[in-house]
């Protein structure tokens, strides 16, 4: 159903900035997991304010790491929504597929109104033609 598009050089090019910013983001994620879970290990009573100070530090990585993760989905998004042009295409012709058909079936409505109304017409020029109060 859905045949592999060839795409510009720059739209190439971008696809694999975002691949590659993804595999940063996830790996990203992944180091700052990993020291989370080195710094909870506590062994004595001194490590106690330095694994907290690196807790934080650890969670405000994260967080940016997330971030990071999100503007890349909202860009995936964006050049989505902005090159994806065989569905905006096909988009446009289904919608002028159907003003076609509802002009035609408009157009059929009219010339059966004008039909009627000028065999009324007809019919009522001969009835007052044919009447003695003209």
């Amino acid at each position: 159903m859905s045949q592999p598009r060839v795409l510009p050089q720059s739209k190439e090019t971008l696809l694999q900035s975002y691949n590659k910013r993804l595999k940063d983001d996830v790996k990203s994620i992944m180091d700052n997991f990993t020291e989370i879970i080195k710094t909870v290990k506590i062994e004595d009573e001194t490590q106690v304010s330095r694994a907290t100070q690196g807790e934080q530090d650890n969670y405000e990585m994260h967080v940016r790491a997330g971030e990071s993760l999100m503007k890349l989905v909202s860009d995936l998004k964006q050049f989505l929504i902005l090159n994806d042009f065989p569905s905006v295409n096909e988009a446009i012709n289904q919608r002028n597929q159907q003003l076609r058909s509802l002009q035609d079936e408009c157009d059929k409505k009219l010339i059966a109104l004008r039909d009627e109304i000028s065999i009324d017409l007809y019919e009522l020029e001969e009835e007052y033609y044919s009447s003695r109060y003209k």
